[in-house]
């Protein structure tokens, strides 16, 4: 554009023409600081996705050495520190990050209608701030490594491995700071970036998931942070905040401890159900059946799940009135999850149902889910607890709930969103190859970790009573196989990202606004305004598009086969 030159006018500066956006970022930019929310989803989802390799390589040593009663193949120290890490990367490294920073950045802004996160700068500091966390996790093997177990408890953390524990502690601080800012940006991205028109009842209900997460995460998170501050002192600054010598109290470090860690249980389980609650109407092909209780069950378990850490704690010298009180806040809070659980199985009732494999690890995810959900009641029962506590009945009932729940919805989600993440479709038969030997081996690995704690095996040892060896070795068989199940994954993903079928903008022909942009999205997300033609699970329903010349359903059938 040129500007006419007056008389007596002094000419106006030249300047240089603005460079034009890229239309896509190249493979080297996700290595770097970068404030698309697109592009941290992916670092947060292949990041953790290494961290989860890792954690399971810990894991299969463990269950290697747990083949016999003897400590035969690991020193341990080794198996104990092992342990430590195993659970604290699986759960703060691999599934926090990928249900809540991997999927939560992908998909908020697309889901509604926005360009980013509200945030960006914050959003991509957020997620550089776990991989120092990693490092410093891994680098404590060099001095032993933590050997205290996830949960750290004093006196043992305090006197074994210093430097180990002050790096464990420092790298789950760095982590706890990334939930929190990215928590604050994911709620202000969803009060005041909504696209002009949509209301609170036409929101994905993952974005209602995640919406309680992260209301969830600010108030519990800097609980945990406090108490290993304090911890963190007493082990190198001779404070005495938990050492019972100097006049401390080792159960406030357990009520600080838990006050967040059992709310971090549905940190890594709200995020999921969101994902569940997308997947399951889009290949059933029916409106999600119940999408106020859904949305307002999310809620609910945000508040009531903020009261029930103290069942951790029955055995700690707790008093009757409060072991009643926490056993009923426990009970009830089962009850927003069986709305969940009842609203998915009357979708899935007399639909129409693709067994793809994001469906398949749907309702996968609801078997394992429901046997986790009924030990998780038993265990809320404090006669019941008492009986079992510390024993492998918790771990079998804790990994039906974190893997059979979290790690089968990211896999779903994987399925489900990998054609809009980078225009492909993955390959059908491997990922139902995947899916058989995850299923298999999720049961054969964990379901006989309950009849050992029945039994009274403890958790946590490396050496154990021979009469357990049997149902161990099963369990070992399971958790190899888990590891093999990996393996259709990683090729399926390799090969599928460089060479599937191209996805087009629609392959499902779902109805949320992340199906309206590109296959990658733009940039910017959206080349135009998107408009909400219908409700974000309105399947079945002949309704009149914007121009009430076709159908919804017309639109979505042309856009499904756009560019393929």
């Amino acid at each position: 554009m040129t500007q006419t030159q007056l008389p007596g006018q002094a000419a106006a500066p030249v300047t240089a023409p603005e460079t034009a956006p890229p239309k896509a970022w190249k493979w080297y930019d996700y290595f770097t600081f970068n404030t698309d929310h697109k592009v941290i989803g992916i670092q947060y989802l292949v990041t953790s996705f290494i961290f989860y390799l890792i954690g399971g390589l810990m894991a299969v040593a463990m269950r290697a050495e747990l083949y016999s009663a003897d400590a035969d193949l690991l020193d341990p120290n080794l198996y104990n520190a092992f342990l430590t890490n195993h659970g604290t990367i699986m759960i703060f490294l691999w599934i926090v990050p990928a249900a809540i920073g991997g999927f939560g950045n992908y998909l908020i802004p697309l889901m509604i209608g926005a360009k980013d996160m509200a945030f960006p700068n914050l959003n991509a500091l957020a997620f550089w701030l776990n991989p120092p966390a990693g490092a410093l996790l891994l680098g404590s093997f060099f001095f032993g490594g933590s050997q205290s177990g996830w949960t750290a408890y004093p006196p043992l953390s305090l006197i074994t491995a210093n430097a180990a524990q002050s790096m464990w502690i420092l790298a789950i601080v760095l982590v706890g700071t990334s939930s929190i800012l990215g928590s604050v940006n994911f709620v202000v991205t969803l009060l005041k970036m909504r696209v002009p028109g949509m209301q609170w009842t036409q929101l994905p209900l993952f974005c209602w998931s995640m919406l309680a997460t992260s209301v969830l995460a600010l108030l519990s998170t800097p609980v945990l942070a406090a108490g290993l501050i304090l911890l963190l002192f007493d082990i190198n600054f001779g404070t005495g905040f938990f050492r019972p010598e100097m006049g401390g109290d080792v159960v406030i470090y357990q009520h600080l401890f838990w006050f967040y860690s059992h709310p971090a249980v549905y940190l890594m389980i709200l995020p999921i159900f969101g994902i569940m609650s997308e997947v399951i109407p889009v290949h059933a092909r029916k409106p999600i059946f119940g999408y106020k209780a859904i949305a307002y069950s999310s809620l609910a378990i945000c508040c009531v799940g903020l009261f029930v850490w103290v069942h951790h704690m029955f055995t700690s010298g707790t008093p009757p009135w409060m072991r009643m009180f926490f056993t009923v806040s426990t009970l009830i809070v089962a009850v927003p999850t069986g709305v969940k659980i009842f609203s998915w199985i009357a979708t899935l009732w007399g639909g129409k149902l693709r067994l793809n494999s994001a469906m398949l690890f749907a309702i996968g995810l609801l078997s394992m889910f429901v046997i986790g959900g009924i030990t998780g009641v038993t265990l809320g029962t404090a006669p019941f607890d008492i009986h079992v506590h510390d024993t492998y009945y918790v771990v079998g009932h804790f990994h039906y709930v974190l893997f059979g729940g979290s790690v089968f919805g990211i896999y779903a989600g994987i399925y489900h969103w990998f054609p809009k993440m980078t225009g492909r479709m993955l390959n059908e038969t491997w990922g139902r190859i995947h899916f058989a030997l995850t299923f298999i081996g999720t049961h054969l690995t964990f379901l006989p970790m309950h009849e050992l704690g029945l039994q009274g095996m403890p958790r946590r040892v490396a050496m154990y009573d021979p009469q357990f060896e049997f149902v161990n070795q099963i369990c070992t068989f399971g958790s190899i196989l888990l590891g093999i199940s990996v393996i259709p994954l990683f090729i399926n993903v390799i090969w599928s990202w460089s060479q599937g079928p191209l996805a087009g903008r629609n392959p499902w022909r779902a109805l949320t606004l992340e199906w309206q942009t590109t296959s990658p999205p733009s940039i910017e997300n959206f080349e135009e305004t998107p408009v909400l033609w219908t409700g974000p699970y309105e399947y079945g329903i002949d309704l009149l598009s914007a121009d009430g010349n076709k159908s919804v359903q017309e639109l979505l059938g042309e856009v499904s086969v756009e560019a393929q």
